[in-house]
């Protein structure tokens, strides 16, 4: 792969990775926990503060995976054993983070009574949404580990011949 490319790709996935920092560290303590306890109240921020920390620490989590990966392609071990934690890595970030908004959902009907309908619908909707994505993307992750595979055997084999 192109030496420009991977650095590009690592210059994104560092911005990435601080902004979701930055996200941890100043926008969810304050601008969400203000929004939610106007919304629901000062108990719900206690619960949906750090829901909301954990799941940006989810998607840091496939950053660094893919990070690591990008330096396995680099240096040309993708087809490798050691690969293949790094993408379980990132299905098992990602599975967690669909957990994370589906429990956080389910809180929210539960005990999310104080807010009006409309803001109820629409949180239960998006944290809905956001845990069907998580469920694709580590669908999709799961079937480009089997291509993995399967590229690797090749590599393999065709190793053997030669």
């Amino acid at each position: 792969m192109n030496a420009f490319l991977i650095l590009m790709l690592r210059m994104a996935l560092a911005a990435a990775f601080l902004a979701g920092l930055f996200g941890q560290v100043m926008v969810v303590p304050n601008s969400l926990a203000e929004d939610v306890t106007n919304a629901y109240g000062p108990e719900m921020a206690t619960a949906l503060v750090p829901a909301a920390i954990a799941g940006i620490a989810c998607v840091q989590v496939v950053l660094v995976a893919t990070w690591r990966l990008l330096g396995m392609i680099d240096g040309d071990a993708i087809f490798s054993e050691r690969s293949f934690r790094w993408v379980d890595v990132v299905v098992w970030a990602a599975l967690a983070a669909m957990v994370i908004a589906l429990l956080t959902a389910a809180y929210i009907f539960v005990f999310g009574s104080g807010a009006d309908e409309m803001r109820l619908l629409g949180d239960i909707g998006g944290l809905v949404v956001c845990a069907g994505g998580g469920a694709a993307f580590a669908m999709f992750t799961l079937i480009m580990k089997g291509l993995l595979r399967k590229a690797t055997e090749l590599r393999t084999e065709m190793a053997g011949v030669v």
